[in-house]
């Protein structure tokens, strides 16, 4: 017999607000987390070459880092609805810190892709810090916290690529794993230091176990996370699918590309994602759907200019803004509405909700490739397209049923959602 949930208490002094600098620092410390499973990308070539591995099997140093990263999902973000928060992240943050170092100094083919498995095993700490923002921020500007928080997460993503790159070209592969333990140092003592030492009280009777099962209760006691996580699988298959299979026609003739350059396609997705930081502050209004429904047009019409990319760069260049900034702000939108129904469970919502995003992104990356090894570019946009456009009739039809229920119980809509 499933048990609901059990509710934790939390008294009004649980959100006294959370400042502008701490919440520039969360974003950073969650971007610098994120970039730490996207760095190897670039570099595969030159580490195959480095250790000797084929590159039929180098590519195992990312399935291995993006496993892990999904294991940490379920089994280390829920912790912080069990314990102190505070120091789940200082912790995570210190044993990043010496597997980034042991990756790059390590000469042994076997310590590194432990070492990246650990890396991607930890990088989870972005959604530790993103739960903790939304803990700390008033439920009035829960969705602005959560919004510049996790345009960190969003910009590290796309930058995490041309940082490795061009650190590659310069100084060495290692040089980027070792610049980032050492920010990744910097960032966990700003953290120890500007942190609050102590937080509400939290009685619950859940044990490791039990919380790990709340996670997947969730799924059935919240219709909400439910439709959102559906739209967190679309779109990030669509961001999936263009930022997996981009460099396959930049770097083709007749463009040929350098990784460099290609890697710079991150700063025009970077603006998109800055630019949607306000979808936040919509959602705190009450205009989620609204903000929804707006931001997957702008996904769908954004698949015309990446279509021309042959034609001009500019095109693709407006194509990723437009992109980027619709799955950020449909992003930002789905963490704000779950958060605000079930405020003392930031961390296992996390997860839940982050779950469907890893099962999108690895959907989208494999359908892409072999989309463009069947149709080319032309096949990527249109699959593209058709994703953008499966998000936006779901919101459409979920939309529609809530108009519904809501002429026959005369409710007022909650939050936009």
């Amino acid at each position: 017999m499933n048990t609901p949930i059990p509710q934790t208490d939390l008294s009004s002094k649980a959100h006294p607000g959370m400042s502008q600098l701490v919440a520039v620092l969360f974003a950073l410390c969650s971007g610098l987390a994120v970039s730490n499973i996207y760095y190897a990308q670039p570099l595969l070539d030159t580490i195959a070459e480095e250790f000797h591995i084929s590159h039929s099997h180098i590519g195992m140093i990312i399935t291995v880092t993006q496993v892990c990263y999904a294991l940490g999902l379920l089994l280390l973000v829920p912790l912080g609805d069990l314990i102190n928060r505070r120091k789940l992240i200082i912790v995570q943050m210190f044993f990043s810190v010496l597997a980034l170092l042991v990756v790059g100094t390590t000469s042994s083919s076997s310590i590194l892709f432990m070492g990246m498995a650990i890396v991607g095993l930890l990088a989870v700490n972005t959604q530790s810090l993103v739960a903790f923002a939304a803990a700390l921020a008033s439920p009035s500007e829960r969705g602005r916290i959560v919004g510049l928080v996790t345009s960190g997460i969003v910009i590290g993503i796309l930058l995490a690529r041309t940082v490795a790159g061009t650190m590659n070209d310069w100084i060495g592969w290692r040089s980027v794993y070792l610049f980032s333990a050492v920010l990744t140092l910097l960032g966990m003592v700003a953290l120890f230091l500007l942190l609050p030492k102590h937080e509400p009280q939290r009685r619950t009777k859940l044990n490791y176990v039990q919380l790990l099962i709340s996670v997947f209760q969730l799924y059935r006691e919240m219709p909400i996370l439910r439709v959102r996580g559906v739209l967190a699988i679309l779109i990030f298959s669509a961001f999936s699918i263009l930022w997996t299979s981009m460099v396959l026609p930049l770097s083709a003739p007749p463009l040929s590309l350098s990784h460099t350059a290609i890697g710079a396609f991150g700063l025009a997705g970077a603006a998109g994602a800055l630019a949607a930081a306000r979808a936040g502050k919509l959602a705190d209004r009450g205009l989620g759907q609204k903000t929804t429904g707006f931001s997957l047009m702008l996904l769908l019409l954004s698949w015309l200019p990446i279509g021309y990319v042959h034609h001009s760069l500019w095109f693709l260049i407006a194509g990723v803004i437009l992109l980027d900034l619709a799955v950020q702000a449909v992003h930002v939108t789905n963490q704000s509405l779950i958060y605000n129904v079930r405020p003392e469970a930031q961390s296992r919502l996390t997860a839940a909700y982050m779950i469907f995003y890893s099962i999108g992104s690895a959907a989208g990356s494999i359908a892409s490739t072999l989309m463009y090894a069947w149709a080319g570019w032309t096949g990527v946009c249109w699959l593209g397209a058709g994703v953008s456009a499966a998000a936006f009739l779901f919101w459409a039809i979920d939309s529609y049923r809530q108009r519904e229920v809501l002429q026959c119980t005369s409710v007022q809509p909650d939050n936009g959602d």
